[in-house]
């Protein structure tokens, strides 16, 4: 009985061992400059929204946003915790594609109140980060955001983001609140 045992335990270990030879291991880990890139390409995109709308209208804007939103969040991995900064009840958070998009580009029947935050005419967007606070992982972020409009002037508002890898390495926004300055 201990032979069967032995063989059995011995062919558990080379089965165990062969599908650990067989499995892919993506290094999860982030950077601080990985972070930084993702947050001037989301400043980047923002800007190339508003520029498109300005070009070419509301549909090419929403197809640029669509694209922008598959690449940079992570809503293909569940939901997304996105407070935007002018949203209301009862559809103050996005956790849904389709909600995100809408904030950005208007025109969505079920958001209602949403114009297209970014089809204001931004000219130029600046992250200035409090800290960035790595974990392994993930990566969160706090700090400034400023949007110039069109007729020069600047618009802050406080914005966290919160970076995790997918399955394939990308980093993609998953948490993610801003909200307007407090004004005494």
């Amino acid at each position: 009985m201990k032979a069967i045992n032995h063989i059995g335990l011995c062919a558990l270990a080379l089965a165990a061992n062969q599908a650990v030879a067989n499995s892919v291991v993506v290094n999860q880990g982030i950077a601080q400059e990985e972070v930084l890139k993702a947050q001037q390409a989301w400043c980047g995109a923002l800007v190339n929204i508003s520029n498109t709308h300005k070009k070419e209208g509301q549909r090419a804007a929403k197809d640029v946003a669509e694209r922008v939103i598959d690449a940079a969040y992570g809503y293909q991995m569940g939901a997304v915790l996105f407070k935007p900064t002018l949203t209301v009840a009862p559809q103050t958070f996005r956790t849904t594609r389709e909600g995100a998009l809408s904030y950005f580009v208007g025109g969505d029947p079920a958001f209602p109140q949403d114009s297209g935050f970014a089809l204001q005419g931004w000219s130029k967007c600046e992250v200035d980060n409090a800290a960035v606070f790595i974990a392994g992982d993930s990566a969160t972020t706090m700090g400034k955001v400023h949007f110039t409009g069109k007729d020069g002037q600047v618009t802050s508002v406080d914005k966290t983001w919160m970076f995790v890898k997918d399955d394939a390495g990308q980093l993609r926004i998953v948490a993610h609140h801003s909200s307007l300055e407090y004004q005494p």
